[in-house]
Order: structure tokens, then C-alpha cells, then sequence
């Protein structure tokens, strides 16, 4: 059995894979499902991408967790890439579900289409100290399109700002993910339009692992709340061996 930290993405808390969690606990294996700094609710939202990461390496340290499947979701990619940059004698693998695969010196921003930045530096421009948030419309259409209306709205509603800093900081690694000696994985979710299909996840950020485990399963890229069974299921098999 395994023991797998889920890294949670941008606007979301770790108590919201909490039900793919115990999909997995219940498998068998042991899970962990912490906040990034900068996504808890009492949180400044002006940390930057060092905070983000930082938090995660010190939850490691501070449970004493070793052989570690860590999995991180969308921006979480950037989080378990500067983990597994900083301490990856405490882990066994890294999958990343939909996530930001970077190289050493790139930003989240340096990774998306010019119309998520334009939009989130218009947002930012009007509050820079209370973070991001995702409109609702790009939500529903291309983050949780599999979903109903009424799934969207309640989702959206457990959703909190994004410090900014964190998508615009460089990340500062020794080696690039492709040259790191650990076993990785890539969780395509086959319905995820939150990246355009001309500039997709996979395999325009996949590749950039150089050998890994590709695992494809249908669904959005918010499927953890439109269907956490298939994703549980998809990250066992990414996280096996």
C-alpha cells in the first residue's frame, strides 16, 4: 500500500479532495490532503510561489512522511515540482493531473494562453492585495464542463481568491523535471478545456517530464467533483510500482 499527498490546484483547499481521498483510503492506502499556503482562508494573499512550495516540503518534514506518491492538480504541478526539487529523498513518485509541468526559470504565466493572463492582470489590477479570482463563466465552461449547472454553482461557491504572485514568480529548480531521477506519471483528463486543445496539457506539458506513466481518463478538469470515483481509480494506477 502507498502513501499519497494530494496537492490540491489554484482557488481550491485540500479539504476539497477529501472525497477522492477516501476513495483511495478506502483501497487501502494512507492519504493526505494539505492546504497550500496562500489558499487557506485566513491566509495573506500576497505570498509568492517559495511560500507555496515551502508549505508543502515543511508538511512533509513535519509529518515525517517518506516513499511518497505526491500528486499535485493543475498549479499544484508547480508546487510538487519545486518539492521534489528540494527533498526528493521523500519521495517515490510525482503525478500530475492536468498540472503545470515547468522548467527551471517559468512561471504558471509563462505556461498558459495570453488571455489568462490579461484577464487574471485586469483582476489583479483592481485589488493586487486580495489575489485572483476565476470568473464564473470561464468555470462553467471550461473548468467543469462535464458537470451540471447545479454542481458548478455549489463547487464555484467553496471556491477561494488565488494569490497572484504565485502565477507570475519564476520557480527556481537544480534540475528540470525531465532530469530527475524519480518515477513520474501524467493523469490526462480527455475533456479538459481549461487549457485550449491548441495549446493542450498533455502531451505540450507531459513531454516535458521526459519518461513517465501516461494514464487518460474521461472527464474535465475538475472531475474530482463531477467524478472522484474515476479519478481515485486513476491515481492509484498513475501512483502503482
Amino acid at each position: 500500500m502507498s502513501t499519497f499527498v494530494l496537492v490540491h490546484g489554484a482557488w481550491h483547499t485540500g479539504d476539497l479532495f477529501e472525497p477522492v481521498a477516501q476513495l483511495i483510503r478506502d483501497a487501502g492506502h494512507t492519504v493526505y490532503c494539505p492546504t497550500i499556503a496562500g489558499n487557506r482562508p485566513e491566509d495573506s494573499r500576497t505570498m509568492g510561489l517559495e511560500d507555496a512550495i515551502s508549505s508543502i516540503v515543511d508538511f512533509l518534514h513535519e509529518s515525517d512522511l517518506q516513499d511518497v506518491v505526491l500528486m499535485g492538480h493543475s498549479y499544484g504541478g508547480m508546487i510538487i515540482s519545486g518539492v521534489a526539487d528540494r527533498c526528493p529523498e521523500r519521495l517515490r513518485r510525482l503525478i500530475y493531473w492536468n498540472a503545470f509541468v515547468p522548467n527551471n526559470g517559468e512561471s504558471v504565466n509563462d505556461l498558459v494562453p495570453p488571455h489568462y493572463v490579461n484577464m487574471f492582470d485586469a483582476i489583479n489590477s483592481v485589488a493586487p492585495d486580495q489575489g485572483v479570482m476565476l470568473p464564473f463563466a470561464v468555470w462553467r465552461e471550461a473548468f467543469i464542463n462535464d458537470g451540471s449547472e447545479e454542481l458548478a454553482r455549489k463547487s464555484y461557491d467553496q471556491l477561494n481568491a488565488h494569490p497572484y504572485a504565485t502565477f507570475t514568480d519564476k520557480i527556481e529548480l537544480k534540475k528540470n523535471l525531465a532530469e530527475m531521477e524519480i518515477g513520474k506519471s501524467y493523469i490526462n483528463g480527455t475533456e479538459d478545456t481549461a487549457m485550449p486543445h491548441s495549446l493542450p496539457w498533455h502531451p505540450r506539458l507531459s513531454e516535458k517530464l521526459g519518461l513517465f506513466r501516461l494514464v487518460q481518463i474521461a472527464g474535465s478538469h475538475e472531475v474530482c467533483f463531477t467524478n472522484p470515483g474515476a479519478l481515485s481509480e486513476a491515481i492509484i494506477l498513475a501512483g502503482r510500482d
